[in-house]
């Protein structure tokens, strides 16, 4: 399966934005999905993940009350809905495929988009 990131870009602390996870190749009917962050100098995190039947979501406790995942196997695509960000959400995100359930584990993943940047100022 190959993933496409989009919707980064450049915002207001407060503001909002959508990012979308568009899937090609394959269904996602069986995959989770999560999406991650890398900030300059430090790791790559998990954000938020989406289990293969949707029923589980997780969120980061950075995120938590502001994010919100959701998937649409029917357009083969998952969003990533953010509000309230702040200058601390800045980071390239990405979206990663992994089997079915949502593993925590950044190295289950084993399909990854190309990243799109998110820019929060104050």
């Amino acid at each position: 399966v190959q993933l496409q990131a989009s919707g980064g870009g450049l915002v207001q602390a407060g503001g909002s934005l959508r990012l979308s996870c568009a899937a090609s190749g394959d269904t996602l009917d069986y995959y989770a999905i999560g999406w991650f962050r890398q900030a300059p100098g430090k790791e790559r995190e998990e954000v938020s993940c989406i289990s293969g039947s949707g029923g589980s979501v997780h969120y980061a406790d950075t995120v938590k009350g502001r994010f919100a995942i959701s998937r649409d196997d029917s357009k083969n695509t998952v969003w990533l809905q953010m509000n309230s960000l702040k200058p601390e959400d800045t980071a390239v995100y990405y979206c990663a495929a992994e089997s079915f359930y949502c593993s925590g584990d950044l190295t289950e993943f084993a399909y990854w988009g190309q990243g799109t940047q998110v820019t929060v100022s104050s």
